[in-house]
């Protein structure tokens, strides 16, 4: 790391947008009935050509199947232009290969996608619509068992080729969602009712995410999860989500070991979320590794834990070098900074996640109804070399929360009105953690 971190975030708003040659078509969509057959000619069209862009005009637009974009191809949405997804599960089949919750497997298809592809963009001032509502809400209810089923793959080092989850099984599938792909742009594009993680760019490199709206809140609908990713810029978005805001991802358990690919260099700025669970999150499947994580000038309305580290002993991994600053607060339901390793009480695990090296400043917060700040480490592997800087909560109910923290250090940091200890004083040994929600 260089003398100057923020260097590394300054490169990251360099990042170099894909390279989509000047040729522009619009895509001839019929009035009525599905639209993917031409919209998807007209893809595969530009990307015959040597690539441009394709113009999606005003309407709405029905798709019956997810729409895989194409080398140096950009869709361009024009404004009043809807992109409209059946909401069907079936027409998601058969399965495709992704990454759900961390853990690679085949199952129903992102609706929007794209494989091992280079310099592809989703522009414009429309819309798109999962309507994911119409039947894949009803999945939560009753995936847990291919849940589990997944996760014991990963587990037992199953090959992905056996991980099958076809009609009659319930992982729903994510809104868009590249994999393998390098100079990805998403900009100006409002996403809604997402079936499942909403903006989820998986082993990518050189991704921009700028000037979105994702206004979805159905369950589980983080806002944007870049995983396993590299070089990663999402600036000038709102995130009104049913789940976490921003959620930096890296695999989970024995199965991101096994890929070895970790989340590095990543910017989010000016950004504003108003989260039905957590605002700026790393984690919880980080077993690959996240570190070089950059936030600032974020306005967060309101969420449970409102900056949020978690990690659990089954999943190794580590958080490191992680910088936030200038972010306003408006109310924490629970916490408003916590960094917990120790994820859903997760205990009997043998691989506790390193979290280290964390740097917050002018962090200002009106409301926190729990606590102001929760560091619960873990006894085998503690939370270490933390400096909270500038830091003002107006009210909260609890103070600070420290067990199995190093080297935490606080400066101008005040809750209540009242300033915080340099060095905060640890939890006693039999205090309990009470009222927080994983």
């Amino acid at each position: 790391m260089p003398a100057d971190p923020w260097s590394v975030a300054d490169a990251l708003t360099r990042l170099e947008p894909p390279r989509i040659p000047d040729r522009t078509t619009r895509a001839a969509l019929p009035a009525e009935g599905d639209a993917l057959p031409a919209l998807a000619a007209a893809i595969a069209g530009a990307h015959a050509a040597g690539g441009g862009r394709v113009v999606v005009g005003r309407g709405r637009h029905l798709l019956r199947g997810s729409l895989v974009l194409r080398d140096r191809v950009e869709v361009h949405l024009e404004d009043g232009a809807t992109l409209a997804f059946s909401g069907e599960p079936a027409d998601f089949l058969p399965p495709v290969f992704q990454r759900w919750e961390g853990t690679e497997c085949l199952s129903h298809a992102p609706l929007i996608t794209a494989r091992d592809a280079t310099d592809i963009a989703l522009t414009g001032s429309g819309t798109i619509d999962g309507v994911g509502s119409r039947a894949f809400t009803a999945f939560q209810p009753i995936q847990d068992p291919d849940k589990v089923r997944l996760r014991d793959a990963g587990h037992r080092g199953t090959p992905v080729a056996e991980r099958v989850f076809g009609a009659g099984t319930h992982l729903r599938p994510s809104l868009f969602q590249p994999l393998g792909c390098t100079r990805v742009l998403l900009q100006g594009v409002t996403l809604r009712d997402s079936p499942f993680w909403v903006v989820h760019p998986t082993y990518c490199r050189h991704v921009i995410v700028r000037g979105v709206t994702v206004d979805s809140r159905n369950p589980n609908n983080d806002g944007c999860d870049p995983d396993s990713c590299e070089d990663v810029l999402v600036e000038d978005c709102t995130f009104r989500t049913g789940d976490d805001g921003v959620a930096i991802k890296s695999g989970r358990d024995e199965d991101a070991w096994r890929v070895g690919r970790p989340t590095r260099r990543v910017l989010v700025r000016r950004c504003v979320l108003d989260s039905e669970i957590n605002g700026l999150c790393i984690g919880s499947e980080m077993g690959g590794g996240v570190s070089d994580v950059f936030m600032e000038d974020c306005r967060i309305d309101e969420a449970d834990s409102v900056l949020y580290l978690k990690g659990s002993r089954e999943r190794g991994g580590y958080i490191t070098d992680i910088h936030m600053r200038r972010i306003t607060v408006g109310r924490a339901r629970q916490a408003a900074i916590r960094f917990e390793p120790t994820y859903k009480g997760v205990l009997d695990g043998e691989h506790p996640p390193e979290v280290a090296r964390i740097r917050l400043s002018d962090i200002t917060c009106r409301q926190a109804d729990r606590y102001a700040l929760v560091i619960d480490g873990d006894p085998r592997r503690p939370v270490r070399d933390v400096h909270l800087d500038r830091v003002t909560i107006d009210r909260a109910a609890e103070t600070v929360w420290l067990r199995h923290a190093e080297q935490v250090r606080c400066t101008a940091v005040t809750v209540n009105s009242q300033p915080v200890p340099e060095c905060p004083p640890a939890a006693p040994a039999d205090a309990r953690l009470a009222g927080l929600r994983a």
